[in-house]
């Protein structure tokens, strides 16, 4: 199991991509706005950027959560019908 946080664009450079499941600012997924991004970490561990408050979430969530909020207008554009 995972934690999904969005988190500002504005913190990229507060990131430790070694605590985390993605590997560089290359890897992350970007808000449509390029505002915000996501990251995870496995259940049972925060980063301690995020621990020590140098990065604060937009807000944390499950699996399901996270790909209900990717699939809005502001993480994906709409697939045209043909």
């Amino acid at each position: 199991m995972r934690t999904y946080a969005i988190i500002k664009l504005e913190d990229i450079d507060k990131i430790d991509f070694a605590q985390i499941g993605e590997t560089s600012a290359f890897t992350i997924r970007k808000s449509l706005d390029d505002t915000q991004f996501v990251i995870k970490w496995k259940d049972g561990y925060t980063p301690t950027f995020i621990n020590n408050g140098s990065v604060v979430p937009v807000g944390t969530y499950t699996h399901a959560e996270i790909l209900a909020i990717m699939a809005t207008p502001a993480w994906s554009e709409p697939i045209p019908v043909e």
